[in-house]
């Protein structure tokens, strides 16, 4: 059966869209936390919209935009700007803290800031690696050319096509965009799995159940069933899913850990500002 997820709005400092976890589901895979940021335009010479460093364990952040620009700086000393369709990951592992801001000639231009910003959790055995943050261009990842759509293969596999970005759980996620009045099959192996629609209008078929999803809404999919995906319109969907984790994390905040007594170690050394700190930033989120 398809079970729809509709979202909440959050703030962080503009709205979005968040979808996971929810009531209906903690996690597909190693997918704990989705957002659909904007699309939004912010103030020129304004600091609206601008993320103030804060810390993370336990997960990799995984960004990817639809429209403008982002600047992210980490206390790895990275500094990367984020384009529309190339990737961002950040594994925080044993702890790592970033900031992530609108540039300046987004805010002058008025560009919309439209984007993606998922977290996956780092399985047990992987949970305190070494944090360490990799960047991937737009033309390292795959875009494959199918009848009335693409789709560009962000992680793992699918449609013949392998991603370079490593991860360290079996996950795949995958953005297609598809012209009106067109079918494609989605036919994965991995046993937990998910639809998000960013625009347009799908249907969803597994030949016994048929769903319409709308914007802004995501299907879980029945486990090992191929599902017809048929547009009316032109549509962007993010494919996403994996194996299960092998143990439920607990989350608080930014914090994603499988003992509560490591996420209050990491309350307690935020508050206390004992995280490796962001070179040029003189700010930061409070414990909340």
């Amino acid at each position: 059966m398809i079970r729809l997820i509709h979202p909440h709005v959050a703030d962080i400092g503009f709205p979005v869209k968040r979808l996971l976890p929810s009531i209906d589901a903690r996690s597909v895979g190693a997918f704990v936390f989705f957002d659909h940021m904007g699309p939004h335009q912010f103030a020129p010479e304004s600091t609206e919209g601008d993320v103030r460093p804060h810390p993370h364990i336990g997960l990799s952040t995984v960004t990817y935009l639809i429209s403008g620009a982002m600047m992210h700086r980490d206390s790895l000393g990275v500094v990367a700007r984020i384009e529309p369709e190339a990737l961002n990951l950040m594994t925080a592992g044993s702890g790592v803290v970033h900031s992530e801001r609108i540039p300046d000639d987004i805010r002058a231009a008025q560009t919309p800031v439209e984007g993606l910003q998922t977290w996956l959790a780092l399985p047990p055995h992987h949970a305190e690696d070494a944090p360490h943050f990799e960047h991937y261009r737009k033309d390292q990842l795959p875009l494959i050319e199918l009848p009335c759509a693409t789709a560009r293969v962000l992680i793992g596999s699918a449609f013949g096509a392998d991603s370079p970005v490593q991860v360290v759980h079996p996950t795949f996620y995958v953005d297609i965009e598809s012209e009106a009045a067109s079918t494609l099959l989605l036919d994965h192996p991995m046993p937990e799995q998910a639809v998000y629609v960013v625009s347009g209008q799908i249907t969803l078929s597994t030949g016994q159940d048929e769903v319409t999803v709308a914007a802004g809404t995501m299907a879980l999919l029945p486990t090992a069933t191929a599902i017809s995906l048929h547009t009316t319109q032109p549509s962007r969907v993010m494919w996403l899913g994996g194996e299960p984790l092998p143990a439920r994390p607990s989350m608080y905040w930014n914090f994603v850990a499988y003992d509560r007594a490591r996420i209050e170690q990491a309350k307690a050394d935020w508050a206390a500002d004992r995280f490796a700190s962001v070179a040029g930033e003189h700010e930061r989120i409070p414990l909340p």
